[in-house]
């Protein structure tokens, strides 16, 4: 499913300013992965993100952010392999949740698809999309990178902020 069709003027809107880059607009999509959306609300609100890098660059791939601290809230993974109806597919601007190998490990890390990638459909937790910013996502996966494919001069999420909509979010459901 294309997140276009997903885009309603009630969902969360949720802005990432990268120091140097520019910024990046994004809606989640809560009718999609309910408690990975309040997840994301509960760490933007603690201003979990604010001064993190993305500290995995690829591009045609996908830029990755959030690693910190433990947060204390690993959370159940909301994608079909893991008996989960999240049909959200990995294209183009689609925000989903990083984890290991266990299907219950997200925490805070999530990637930005920067090219459409059909593999990831299924497997990891899609959450929303961007509106506004692709060319602050092409400007990032454009970043000379190490071998481990990290940034070899910092992209800082400077302050990242979400609007609710006026509607109420409980903190996610931790396994």
């Amino acid at each position: 499913m294309q997140y276009d069709a997903m885009m309603k003027p009630t969902n969360p809107v949720v802005t990432i300013d990268v120091k140097d880059h520019g910024t990046i607009k994004l809606q989640l999509f809560p009718d999609i992965a309910p408690n990975t959306v309040r997840n994301f609300i509960h760490l933007v609100n603690r201003g979990y993100y604010n001064g993190s890098p993305f500290h995995r660059v690829i591009e045609g791939f996908m830029i990755q952010g959030g690693s910190g601290p433990d947060t204390g809230c690993k959370i159940r993974g909301e994608f079909a392999s893991n008996g989960f109806n999240n049909h959200l597919t990995h294209t183009r601007g689609v925000i989903s949740m990083a984890r290991t190998p266990d299907k219950n490990s997200a925490t805070s890390q999530f990637f930005i698809m920067h090219r459409d990638a059909s593999h990831l459909d299924g497997e990891y937790a899609g959450f929303g999309g961007i509106f506004d910013g692709f060319a602050v996502i092409d400007k990032i996966a454009t970043t000379k990178t190490d071998s481990s494919d990290k940034p070899l001069t910092a992209v800082v999420m400077t302050k990242v902020t979400v609007d609710t909509k006026e509607e109420a979010y409980e903190k996610p459901d931790c396994v």
